[in-house]
């Protein structure tokens, strides 16, 4: 699941710059001077490269929204897809030189749209005969040289992962994903290039890959006794002084991991989430960093190593393919080795050009298979079911999420926790869902549902069930009693985005908007009674909520009361299939409001 945007500090483009003087000297006296003036002073080699950097691609091939079944489009003017910034690298590699130009991914690769979904799940790239994955056929056309492991690469399993690893023709790099028995890396840590310059000894070009420790939480089912993933600065102290060694002249890292230090999981792990800026400033010998997994645009950043003063340059290009990161290296060959001059990155935006005509030609079919997929019909509905309100609203589209869960845990539990008040909470995904009246297709569920999580069952008290909910009231601004309130600035207070916020049903509760965080919940109720303190309930929850994701209280050491490995999306494609007919009236209302000083906000 995507994690939060950095938080609101304002990213400047910056470049870092270093120099390299020659100093001639000469002895005294007019002769030598003259001299000096007919012999010019021999110039020391210089050569430039560079280095462009994808992240958070999400399996967005082609610029189109799989949700809505048309070309993307959005307020910002902003394209998706591979395909556009395929034309971008190639214009670099014919303006700069084929061998002047590496090409760097940051992760986050084979998750993210109905295309990923359908060649894990539909069609899994595991089975016998299946066709590869068409981020693998894209990416080996577009020559990558590395990616490193985003956190989503976890999300099917390390089969899948295997799987596509094996179908890449450039390494899928992650110094901090080690076997959980032996502790040696899980992947390969690094890669080192060589680019040839002629009459002179080829630069070499350390890439060393790092992933995002959370994985250990957020895909807790999928790696728990398989591998470990330390911290970056960890591992980055063992490994970049390795690349030096083996005498790398400039040393690229690619983290899966924000710059702001930040981590969403508050104390779950000992490592931070967002850690390319600690990389950056604890660790020597690094010239600079792709940096993912925020999905947001930094065209240039620089750090300063405080070891040694030198500064660090980092990049992220948002996700997507929206951006492409362009890091532009300029060196010079003193005594016989190579030293970096100057160093620049900025971000180029692919919306002005056409989608690689190759890569049309290579997974259209599987595109327009997808395409199907997506508007198979499973049902229909009563009546326009719409998630524009669903972040402030008690609102039927959420209440159709919280039923599948209800149901599908009810129908799992032990006979003595069938005996507990069973509840769900459940993210507001995506304000643009809308299940239409009238035929329901896949798209429109998943437009609703867009992560690959599957549904746990977990216990929780009375007294931390209060807590979970004014953890999840931390997400609204607060709004004094008389004072109007603009939906347009009321929500995710403290960089609590919207998949972060919880709503429950099977509870009744009001949150006052006009109370400090922390003392808002009001009226909690179960079948119309006061909840109690040491009241048990069972939670219906999806699994990177139950592993400590977002860092919500208690939820992550609960018991266990239900677990599957069935996605919860599917879930609800087979729950309108079952009923024919969608009709919000057989929901469980949710029953929560929010108010200011007891008064109904809307």
């Amino acid at each position: 699941m995507p994690v939060s945007p950095l938080n609101r500090r304002a990213f400047v483009k910056k470049s870092a710059v270093t120099g390299a003087a020659v100093a001639v000297a000469g002895t005294a006296g007019a002769p030598a001077a003259q001299a000096a003036e007919r012999e010019p002073v021999k110039k020391n080699r210089t050569w430039s490269f560079s280095v462009l950097g994808t992240t958070d691609l999400h399996s967005h091939v082609f610029d189109w929204d799989y949700y809505l079944d048309k070309a993307y489009s959005d307020s910002k003017g902003n394209s998706v897809g591979v395909a556009r910034v395929a034309t971008l690298i190639k214009q670099q590699r014919a303006a700069k030189g084929e061998e002047h130009v590496l090409l760097v991914d940051a992760g986050d690769i084979i998750q993210g749209t109905s295309l990923a979904y359908y060649f894990a799940r539909v069609q899994p790239i595991t089975d016998e005969g299946a066709p590869k994955h068409p981020m693998a056929v894209a990416m080996n056309y577009m020559r990558y040289d590395a990616a490193a492991l985003g956190n989503h690469e976890f999300n099917y399993g390390i089969e899948v992962l295997r799987k596509f690893e094996s179908q890449c023709r450039f390494p899928l790099l992650a110094a901090n994903a080690l076997d959980a028995k032996t502790l040696k890396p899980a992947f390969q840590p690094y890669t080192v290039k060589r680019i040839c310059v002629p009459g002179a000894p080829d630069i070499k070009v350390g890439i060393l890959g790092l992933t995002n420790p959370g994985i250990a939480l957020w895909d807790k089912d999928n790696v728990s006794g398989k591998m470990v993933f330390p911290g970056l600065v960890e591992q980055a102290k063992k490994y970049v002084p390795r690349l030096r060694a083996l005498g790398c002249d400039v040393v690229f890292l690619t983290d899966h991991s924000g710059l702001d230090g930040s981590s969403s999981y508050g104390d779950e792990l000992p490592y931070v989430e967002n850690a390319s800026n600690l990389v950056a400033q604890q660790v020597p010998g690094i010239d600079a960093i792709l940096v993912g997994h925020t999905h947001v645009e930094v065209p240039s950043y620089t750090v300063k190593n405080e070891e040694t003063g030198e500064d660090v340059l980092l990049s992220e290009p948002y996700c997507w393919g929206y951006r492409l990161s362009v890091f532009d290296f300029e060196l010079e060959l003193v005594r016989g080795q190579w030293k970096v001059t100057k160093k620049t990155a900025q971000t180029l935006n692919p919306n002005t050009v056409d989608e690689d005509p190759e890569i049309k030609k290579l997974l259209e079919a599987d595109h327009e298979l997808v395409v199907k997929y997506v508007n198979t019909p499973v049902g229909t509905c009563t009546e326009d079911l719409s998630a524009a309100d669903s972040c402030w609203q008690d609102v039927p589209i959420m209440d159709f999420i919280h039923q599948v869960q209800t149901d599908t845990v009810k129908a799992g539990l032990s006979a003595s926790d069938a005996a507990l008040p069973l509840i769900s909470v459940a993210a507001p995904f995506s304000r643009t869902a809308d299940i239409p009246a009238g035929s329901v297709t896949i798209k429109d569920i998943a437009g609703l549902y867009i992560y690959d999580n599957t549904l746990y069952g977990k216990k929780l008290t009375g007294a931390q069930l209060r807590d979970y909910l004014e953890y999840a009231a931390k997400y609204y601004r607060q709004v004094p009693a008389g004072t109007a309130v603009d939906t347009s600035t009321l929500t995710n207070a403290n960089s609590f985005w919207d998949y972060m916020y919880d709503t429950a049903a099977g509870v009744s509760y009001d949150i006052d908007i006009a109370q400090p965080e922390g003392s808002r919940i009001k009226n909690l109720a179960c079948n119309g009674t006061p909840v109690t303190d040491d009241q048990v309930f069972v939670v219906a929850v999806n699994n990177y909520r139950a592993n400590g994701g977002s860092g919500y209280p208690h939820i992550a050491a609960a018991d266990i009361a239900y677990s599957s490995t069935n996605e919860i999306r599917q879930l609800m494609i087979d729950y309108v299939t079952s009923k024919a007919t969608l009709d919000p009236k057989d929901f469980a209302v949710t029953n929560w409001q929010l108010t200011q000083d007891g008064t109904p906000v809307f």
